[in-house]
């Protein structure tokens, strides 16, 4: 089989190559998916540029979400069968023609979803279903700031902040995506390149505090969330994409440190919380939990109640195209690619 190989850190230009693989099989508990397209997803980007400890050594193969047909089963699989197509999540390995996934994170999908759309529901419609609805446990009325907005989870936690009946306030990058957001229901865009997010909603709030906040860039924001929040507030910490801002090692120091240091008294005595989450920890270790959240998410689509949005769609000769463009920031949804 043909996998994309990560080769190099650095560039995205000299960072892949395809080259032949031995084809994986799998165990008793495990698929194997004939690949029909892989996502994207920032923790790739943050792979690339060796700022993912997780991700395995050089050569690796990466990839968290798939779609594609089951092309074999293990002995303990019985809820799909051969043929069926399937959206999964991947322990990398997704970059390939052929790839493995578990058993309780492959779930069955209509023909009728797109390739972009399925692996959007894999990682950033599960992400944010779950951070929306598992961890941040979301109101009716409450007030919802949501970095990165326009981005695949950003568009996700739109639309399950929205169902939950929120008031969302979003941040993104540029006037384009102010009126993306504005499309997609969010009643306070901001542009966090002109105007300081914390002011403009403490503005609008009247110094009343905010209900949650998601963000996936880290460093000095989540000090700015964590001011923001109101009594009962949290803070949801699943990213630090503001790390690739930086080449060197002072930078990157630079920015943890911008991040802030805590004491459980801060949370106690100004009843705030803050939690981190890091979605292939939580599907390594309970992925019966993540199948529930996959599979709320693959019927809130099928039911035209969800909508995922496709940013790109790219062929595997174009990964590091597509890679240089997820990098840019200046992408909208989920990127997907192609064999």
């Amino acid at each position: 089989m043909k996998a994309a190989y990560l080769i190099k850190y650095g560039n995205a230009e000299k960072a892949f190559q395809i080259r032949e693989a031995d084809k994986p099989r799998p165990k008793s508990n495990q698929v194997l998916i004939k690949v029909e397209a892989f996502g994207l997803n920032f923790a790739d980007v943050m792979a690339r540029l060796r700022l993912y400890k997780a991700a395995p050594p050089l050569p690796a193969i990466l990839g968290y979400d798939v779609v594609g047909r089951i092309e074999e089963i293990g002995a303990k699989v019985n809820h799909v069968k051969l043929g069926d197509r399937v959206v999964a999540l991947t322990k990398f390995g997704g970059y390939a023609e052929f790839a493995l996934a578990d058993m309780e994170v492959v779930h069955k999908i209509p023909d009728s979803f797109s390739a972009g759309v399925a692996v959007a529901l894999a990682t950033q419609y599960s992400t944010a279903y779950y951070l929306s609805h598992n961890m941040a446990n979301l109101q009716e009325h409450d007030n919802v700031l949501i970095h990165a907005a326009a981005g695949g989870v950003g568009t996700a936690l739109v639309q399950m902040a929205l169902l939950k009946k929120c008031i969302v306030f979003g941040t993104c990058g540029s006037q384009e995506k102010v009126a993306y957001l504005k499309k997609n229901g969010v009643q306070y865009p901001i542009n966090y390149r002109i105007n300081d997010f914390e002011k403009v909603i403490g503005n609008i709030m009247q110094n009343k505090g905010i209900d949650a906040a998601f963000d996936p860039v880290g460093g000095s924001s989540i000090k700015k969330d964590f001011r923001l929040l109101g009594a009962g507030g949290r803070v949801l910490s699943f990213g630090f994409s503001s790390m690739n801002k930086t080449k060197t090692i002072f930078g990157k120091l630079r920015v943890l440190l911008q991040f802030g240091l805590y004491h459980p008294v801060q949370f106690l005595s100004g009843s705030k919380g803050m939690i981190g989450v890091n979605m292939l920890k939580v599907a390594e270790e309970n992925p019966k939990k993540i199948a529930k959240v996959m599979q709320e998410v693959i019927r809130l689509t099928d039911t035209k109640i969800l909508k995922p949005h496709i940013g790109g769609e790219y062929q595997v000769e174009q990964l590091a195209e597509a890679h240089t463009f997820l990098e840019s920031r200046e992408s909208m949804g989920k990127i997907v690619v192609k064999w």
